[in-house]
């Protein structure tokens, strides 16, 4: 009995893992944001589809879904609500009427700077305690392990 204590007492604590403090900041930064979005009426997925489509001149609803690993009814969703809000609109290929493209209207294209502060103040509370040299070095290791990772996905969750 007394082995399999000391076997116990021997295994690492969660703190030693880079994974825990990960998760531990990104989960209090994910949530602060999405709860100032929710204020707004905004849902991450939103806020994501509207950086996404102002992006790329061509987006389709098909080339959005793959981009935020979501399934096409549930993109499908996601830009109703932002149409009903008046925030892109969706334009019928001449080539192929199956195919739709994607853009921000003036609306969305006005709202998409007040969003956009509402992410950077949301950097600043959490990563404000850090020199902008820390800052550059954290956004190039967690780019680098996303590269490594082939993670190109945008998280919405």
């Amino acid at each position: 009995m007394r082995n399999q204590k000391t076997s116990l007492q021997s295994l690492p604590t969660l703190d030693i893992h880079l994974g825990y403090w990960l998760r531990l900041v990104s989960n209090r930064v994910s949530g602060n944001f999405a709860r100032a979005l929710q204020e707004r009426n905004v849902s991450l997925a939103e806020w994501v589809a509207l950086n996404q489509i102002q992006r790329w001149a061509d987006m389709t609803p098909a080339k959005l879904a793959d981009a935020m690993s979501m399934t096409r009814g549930a993109i499908s969703k996601v830009l109703d609500k932002l149409q009903e809000k008046k925030w892109i609109s969706r334009m019928t290929s001449e080539e192929d009427n199956r195919v739709q493209f994607l853009s921000l209207t003036s609306k969305g294209g006005r709202v998409l700077p007040d969003l956009a502060a509402i992410a950077d103040e949301n950097d600043e509370h959490f990563f404000g305690a850090l020199d902008p040299a820390e800052q550059t070095t954290l956004r190039f290791l967690l780019s680098k392990l996303a590269d490594i990772h082939r993670i190109s996905n945008v998280p919405v969750d």
